[in-house]
Parts: C-alpha cells; sequence; structure tokens
C-alpha cells in the first residue's frame, strides 16, 4: 500500500455537493492499493501513519504524533497512487488493485486507524471534491513494500 500524508489545519470533503468527511488539526492520508496488497499491509500502514512524528514540539522539532496532538485523520481512497507515468503520457493503473480488494483493504485500514485516533473518510469510488488548508506544508510518502 502507499500513502500520502499531508498536515492540515482543516479539511473536508464533498461528494454530491455534502459534505461527508470533516477534521481540524491533523492529516489528510491519500491511500492506494496495490494488487499485491493484503491484510498485513493495511494493518502496519495503519500503525505508522498512527504514530508518524510529523507535528512540532515545543523545541520546534517534529517529534509529535497526530495521536500526541490529539489531531484527527481525513481517509482518502486514491487509486491514482499507482499510475505509472514511465511510458507515454497517460497513466497507466495496471497495478492499482482492483475494487473489491481496494475496498476491503482500505476498509481494514481506516478500521485499524480508528483504534488510534479519529477518522473520517471520503467516499469509495466517488468523485470528491477535497477541500484543505496545509500546515508547512509537511507532505510524507508511505509504502508497504519496498519494490513498488
Amino acid at each position: 500500500m502507499r500513502a500520502v500524508i499531508q498536515r492540515v489545519y482543516e479539511a473536508e470533503v464533498e461528494v454530491d455537493q455534502t459534505i461527508v468527511g470533516k477534521i481540524k488539526k491533523g492529516l489528510v492520508v491519500y491511500v492506494g492499493v496495490h494488487v499485491d496488497d493484503k491484510v498485513d499491509d493495511a494493518m502496519k500502514l495503519a500503525y505508522k501513519i498512527a504514530n508518524a512524528r510529523v507535528f512540532y514540539d515545543e523545541n520546534g522539532k517534529m517529534n509529535l504524533s497526530v495521536q500526541d496532538v490529539k489531531g484527527s485523520i481525513l481517509s482518502i481512497s486514491q487509486f491514482t497512487l499507482y499510475g505509472d507515468t514511465r511510458q507515454g503520457h497517460r497513466p497507466s493503473y495496471v497495478t492499482a488493485a482492483r475494487p473489491e480488494l481496494a475496498n476491503k483493504l482500505y476498509e481494514i485500514f481506516n478500521k485499524k486507524l480508528r483504534e488510534f485516533i479519529p477518522v473520517e473518510t471520503g467516499t469509495f469510488q466517488a468523485h470528491m471534491t477535497i477541500r484543505q488548508s496545509n500546515d508547512g506544508p509537511v507532505t510524507v510518502i508511505y509504502e508497504t513494500k519496498e519494490d513498488k
């Protein structure tokens, strides 16, 4: 699995002109699922992100997690994270998981995250409008497998 996390002051996701998820201080997490990913990948990724030290402590060092700052997570499923752009002008998505597997692992990922922190989500396979106010900006990419 692959995740792009961004530290935010606030964020919201809208589907069909209805806000379906909204957070204040925390992280927006864009999540992609690879065709070879398993439940273990979802669990590992959730744990890593819940404990990612990307918030400043009292000394101005990024040493605190979203849990430490009492923040929240807005989790957005995004298959385009596995777009292969090495050839041509149109990304290939052959390594992105099919919707059935992707949704299953995305839900497991969110369930595991909720053991640590409040989580809001977008709507799987929906066209979403995401508004976020980035803090920093701080953007970090997480992968569960090194070879992807």
